[in-house]
């Protein structure tokens, strides 16, 4: 009998608010968090625990009709934020120096909203009491009526009022019987299975290539003015939406041809960026390249069909068979299309 184990699987959902809101709830909590962005700043203070215990009641005084909870997400936020801030800075990577919030955004815990969606509403506590507010639905919104809600945020961006909710649910992952090695290129995808190889071309490389050149071409005819800016953002959007379709399908094809084996092996890429020097064109290139992210996609569709994911070191993976030890040669791997 086949050992079973427990996972937690989070997605999050976009629901867009068909009603407004009250703009300087947005300021205030900007306001707050850049406060203890400050304070924390002034004293290096990195724990969520210690900065809540020397903010947190002044915030309440001086704040008493704003719910509590918005102080505790704000120092959530602020000791995230300071945190990435100093590691940033470490690496020569910052132009300031002091972190600053800008964003029209803002963290919400399970006391300060309640989601329905059965009726489609959105519940927010505000300075004036709890209100109800409509979202616009969407198809996708229907796989999250079993999963448990997390945390959320709230986000004002020029097209709308956004509630970002984090959805968790657990799923059982079985021992796997063998697992399939995946490894991650900018053009093609090569699986290594314990009986041979097969290859994907996926031509991503095609694909940020263009709308890279189409981007330097608008930036160097329109050098200033609301076009330029438009024709920006709408490249940009068909970009990310071509390469979420193609990363998505291919995450099905992955997971669909790992399944009978009950394990992928991906890759752990971490730091990778920091590796790569080479030419500015080259460099440019490969920090286009949103590997991590086609490795979640695997990852959270694996894992909800039962499969076991792990991350391994990926020195000599895409040289070396993992199987016979043996050099890679392109003659053996089998090419097709996603």
């Amino acid at each position: 009998m086949s050992s079973k184990q427990l996972e937690t699987v989070k997605l999050t959902a976009r629901f867009k608010l068909d009603e407004c809101m009250d703009e300087s709830l947005f300021e205030t909590y900007r306001s707050i968090v850049n406060e203890l962005l400050g304070y924390a700043h002034s004293k290096g203070i990195t724990s969520f625990k210690k900065l809540r215990s020397e903010k947190y009641y002044e915030l309440r005084q001086r704040y008493p009709k704003l719910p509590s909870h918005y102080i505790y997400t704000a120092c959530q936020m602020a000791c995230s934020i300071y945190k990435s801030f100093k590691k940033l800075r470490r690496k020569g990577k910052l132009g300031t120096d002091k972190p600053l919030f800008k964003k029209h955004v803002i963290m919400l815990d399970d006391h300060l909203f309640k989601l329905d969606l059965e009726k489609r509403i959105i519940k927010i506590s505000t300075p004036n009491g709890r209100v109800a507010l409509r979202f616009y639905p969407a198809k996708y919104h229907e796989k999250f009526r079993e999963w448990r809600v997390g945390q959320a945020w709230l986000v004002e961006t020029p097209k709308g009022i956004f509630v970002n909710v984090v959805f968790s649910r657990e799923v059982e992952i079985r021992e796997p019987r063998n697992f399939v090695g995946v490894d991650l290129n900018e053009n093609n995808v090569t699986l290594a299975f314990p009986d041979g190889f097969v290859q994907i071309i996926t031509h991503e490389r095609e694909i940020r290539t263009g709308y890279f050149v189409k981007r330097r071409r608008i930036q160097r005819k329109l050098k200033i003015g609301g076009w330029r800016k438009e024709l920006l953002e709408k490249y940009g959007k068909r970009e990310r939406n071509r390469l979420n379709d193609l990363y998505h399908k291919l995450a099905n094809k992955i997971v669909k041809l790992a399944e009978k084996y009950g394990g992928i092996a991906l890759e752990d890429l971490t730091n990778i960026r920091d590796s790569i020097k080479h030419s500015a064109e080259i460099n440019g290139r490969l920090h286009r390249w949103s590997f991590r992210k086609l490795q979640s996609i695997i990852e959270y569709k694996a894992k909800l069909k039962g499969i076991k994911v792990v991350f391994v070191n990926p020195n000599h993976t895409s040289s070396l068979c993992p199987i016979c030890g043996r050099k890679l040669k392109p003659e053996w791997a089998q090419g097709f299309k996603v």
